[in-house]
């Protein structure tokens, strides 16, 4: 999932992220409105990865969000 898709899906997202990375706050999440620069930030800040660290677990997250959401439109 690329940028574009993580603001286009960030209404969808969100929840999945704060579920997530429980201490994101919703503060957070309204200053990040999608920007995967700014999510990987917030990690850093709050659980001390590395900007790699940050990015690969975005990565990872997008990953597993992309197949959820395809696996859900594809039952509808």
């Amino acid at each position: 999932m690329n940028e574009d898709i993580l603001q286009g899906k960030w209404k969808q997202v969100r929840g999945e992220i704060q579920s997530f990375w429980g201490k994101l706050t919703n503060d957070d999440l309204d200053r990040i409105q999608g920007d995967s620069a700014k999510l990987a930030g917030k990690l850093q800040e709050h659980y001390g990865y590395s900007r790699q660290e940050a990015e690969h677990a975005i990565a990872d997250f997008l990953n597993g969000i992309q197949e959820k959401l395809e696996a859900n439109s594809q039952k509808s």
